[in-house]
């Protein structure tokens, strides 16, 4: 006898997101998608009414974050099995987010690997942690991929990295555009982040994206030797502002953001995996930005899921 289809209710405020879930869900002839919602309170009331198999459900969503919507789901659908999928990747909410009642969480910069695999694991009553989020002996070395819709949300993510890090004593190299970085030192400034000290103490070392490029790109593709002598100089300049810890720095920039958006995939794809390689080499946290406004187009959703698995 053919057995029905889970049921699956997605819920994310960024329609193009939302979009690669449902595609990705559609590969499956096992997988149903029969709502979606944009925020916590949408995400309840349709719940309620369709009373899906599966949520698969956002933390960060307006109105009514994912976390609370998850509580209010439970009582009013409560057979509805829950997997997050969210940018945060604390284990402190995932923990909590485990014990409201949900049974797997995936960190989007995976969602491309792991998505399918945490959607079977869950259909099966089986518990599924993402690979995105660290355990605690991985905490001084990670690489992070973040997609912000707009140039706002980049600064604005960009700057939370930079205003931790600094505040936990680490130095930071800031690879971005020139506006980028105007609006970065803007707003650190207005969060009343001394940035003039950190620049005077060689603690934050902004850099322009196309300069430090040139430094490395050989015919259309980064060259290793050339990247990493590159990168291993600045992550040294920067350890000596640090008392001579490695482990005392930071990485963000958009290198491979703006070969994307040059049309060179392949090279996008390739700096993602040396700042991996970087990881091994270094004890140091690594944040790579993006325009989600990329992703409109169907031929990108591949590129997607192969920088998602480079982190």
């Amino acid at each position: 006898m053919e057995t029905s289809p889970v049921r699956v209710l997605v819920v994310d405020d960024y329609e193009p997101f939302r979009r690669f879930v449902c595609s990705t869900l559609g590969k499956s002839s096992d997988l149903q998608v029969i709502g979606e919602a944009d925020d916590g309170l949408e995400a309840i009331h349709k719940a309620e009414e369709l009373q899906p198999d599966l949520i698969v459900l956002d933390i960060g969503l307006p109105t009514l974050n994912g976390i609370e919507a998850a509580r209010r789901i439970c009582k009013l659908s409560p057979e509805s099995k829950i997997l997050f999928v969210s940018q945060e990747s604390s284990t402190d909410v995932v923990q909590e987010a485990l014990r409201i009642g949900a049974l797997g969480y995936v960190v989007k910069t995976h969602a491309g690997i792991e998505l399918l695999a945490a959607v079977e694991a869950v259909r099966q009553g089986k518990q599924f942690i993402s690979g995105g989020v660290p355990r605690k002996a991985e905490i001084t070395r990670s690489h992070e991929v973040e997609f912000y819709p707009d140039d706002a949300a980049f600064v604005v993510g960009f700057t939370h990295f930079i205003e931790a890090a600094l505040k936990a004593g680490k130095a930071l190299i800031v690879v971005a555009t020139e506006s980028h970085r105007k609006s970065l030192l803007q707003r650190l400034q207005e969060q009343g982040v001394d940035i003039a000290a950190a620049i005077e103490q060689g603690r934050y070392l902004p850099l322009d994206v196309a300069d430090t490029l040139s430094t490395f790109m050989g015919n259309d593709l980064p060259d290793p030797v050339r990247f990493f002598g590159v990168v291993g100089d600045l992550i040294a300049a920067a350890t000596r502002a640090t008392a001579g810890e490695q482990s005392r720095v930071a990485i963000c920039g958009e290198c491979a953001s703006i070969l994307w958006a040059q049309g060179n995939a392949d090279a996008a794809i390739q700096v993602e995996r040396f700042c991996n390689q970087l990881t091994k080499r270094y004890e140091m946290d690594i944040l790579c930005g993006f325009s989600l406004s990329s992703f409109y187009r169907e031929e990108d959703k591949q590129v997607f899921q192969k920088i998602c698995s480079e982190c």
